[in-house]
């Protein structure tokens, strides 16, 4: 065993494997779905396996794992993960806790994963996790994930996933007292151009005090996904189950703090979306799905992360009950892919008048060979529509919208062909009188000790606000 793992850790897959073969609490059951039994391979060829591994199973066919596990509708999938640790840290505990359970802390640790085969058209990606006691006798504690497989091959896929469930069960075991530590240790061996990480999370007696958003932060922040989601009541979501067939719709901003005007142009854009496509979806289908989304640039701005900031801006977007997407994708292209991966629904972007001129500068598409026009082409490619909301000028009370919209010239014959075959539409109906409500405004007046900030955001945000102190507020009379 490690004497301090947290200085000291392996980095190595099979020294991993090794240090918890030999130490003489770890002892669980593996049971893997669907790329071969890739991560107790790990474990049996480290040597002194048989003082961790009580048992190993791959029920791959689908009668026999729901004999095992109970029916599901699919089986790679959060909720047969979560019936596979509950089986068989249930199975292990009610089994072995009389004959050893002073000195053993019990594990089940359990992956479904579809890897790529000859036909080759489908995502692959999988769910791991692993339910384990720090401690003999101890309440369990579990950590789940979310993967994507990126390489091309499934031999290096299958290689990749057995690694990283060894970084998990390694990290579980021996840094659990550290998780911002243990999430960077799961790339440990591998890199993000093998393996994404979209999704994490924590519960049980050892995590009861980690903040889950700041867990889907980090892997974005540490480049282990390039996006993390999360709803307003803080249930971390895998993106690509909480998108799926779903029409979506975003806002993105800054939200610091989320204004009248913020929520107007998400709710008078969904009006417009859901009506668009009222006509073209089947009458069974999901509901469209409006997000809020901050970028990692937008969190930046000021030089480095604030926590504090973060959690404020995430707090009170909960107030407002919408759904969250922490993503690193600075340009609206990228962003647009993302979501077109996800979903074979539409697609809708809302943004205001000001932040649709800048989307027209062309120094923000230097590093694509093809400038602005391959960024657009890409941007609008799957049939995207930007929704945009109009600007009123605080000096001037002059209203810029999609019709009257300035841009340089040689951009003016481009734009009205995007307006012209509706990838740009002016939203339609909105509250005038939100319209010179700017969250930077709102932000001054509030560290400014102003209280007219109060009747520009909703009034679940501002008594959120003078309850916690956020964004620089102090309570009158305070120094």
């Amino acid at each position: 065993m490690l004497s301090n793992p947290l200085q000291s850790r392996p980095r190595e897959a099979r020294d991993k494997a090794l240090a918890v073969n030999l130490d003489p609490r770890r002892y669980g059951t593996f049971a893997e779905i669907g790329a071969g039994q890739e991560v107790v391979r790990w474990f049996f060829r480290a040597g002194g396996a048989a003082g961790t591994i009580a048992k190993s199973i791959s029920a791959y066919d689908m009668t026999v794992s729901d004999a095992i596990y109970g029916p599901c509708d699919r089986y790679v999938c959060r909720e047969r993960l979560e019936k596979m640790l509950e089986y068989e840290y249930d199975l292990n505990c009610e089994r072995l806790r009389e004959r050893r359970g002073d000195q053993t802390a019990f594990f089940a640790f359990a992956d479904t994963v579809v890897a790529r085969s000859f036909r080759g058209n489908h995502e692959c990606h999988g769910w791991m996790g692993v339910t384990f006691q720090s401690h003999p006798r101890d309440q369990a504690s579990r950590i789940v994930i979310h993967v994507r497989m990126l390489d091309s091959e499934t031999t290096l896929q299958q290689e990749a996933l057995g690694i990283v469930g060894v970084n998990l069960l390694y990290g579980a075991f021996f840094l659990f007292s550290d998780p911002d530590v243990l999430i960077e240790s799961l790339l440990d061996g591998l890199g993000t151009a093998r393996i994404e990480i979209d999704m994490i999370e924590f519960s049980g007696i050892e995590f009861r005090h980690v903040d889950n958003r700041v867990m889907s932060l980090r892997l974005v922040q540490l480049g282990l996904s390039e996006a993390a989601m999360f709803a307003a009541d803080g249930t971390v979501l895998q993106p690509s189950e909480a998108l799926r067939k779903r029409p979506v719709l975003v806002e993105r901003g800054s939200f610091r703090p989320v204004t009248h005007v913020n929520l107007d142009m998400l709710s008078s854009a969904l009006g417009q979306f859901s009506e668009q496509i009222a006509g073209s979806e089947p009458p069974n289908a999901l509901t469209p799905l409006p997000l809020m989304e901050l970028t990692m640039n937008n969190l930046l701005s000021e030089g480095e992360l604030d926590l504090s900031d973060f959690l404020a801006r995430i707090d009170v977007l909960a107030a407002t009950g919408h759904t969250v997407l922490i993503s690193d994708y600075f340009e609206f292209h990228r962003l647009a892919r993302y979501l077109a991966s996800a979903t074979d629904r539409p697609i809708g972007i809302v943004l205001g008048a000001g932040s649709l001129a800048q989307l027209f500068e062309a120094h923000y598409y230097e590093n694509l060979d093809g400038g602005i026009l391959e960024s657009f082409g890409r941007l609008f490619k799957n049939g995207l529509t930007m929704y945009v909301y109009p600007l009123r000028d605080p000096a001037t009370g002059q209203l810029t919208t999609v019709s009257n919209l300035e841009l340089a010239p040689h951009l003016m014959s481009l734009y009205r062909f995007l307006v012209d075959q509706g990838s740009i539409k002016p939203i339609e109906r909105y509250r005038e009188e939100v319209l010179p409500i700017f969250s930077r405004d709102v932000l001054r007046l509030i560290r400014n000790g102003d209280a007219a900030w109060e009747k520009m955001v909703p009034d679940a945000v501002a008594a959120l606000i003078r309850e916690r102190g956020m964004f620089g507020y102090r309570r009158p009379g305070s120094f």
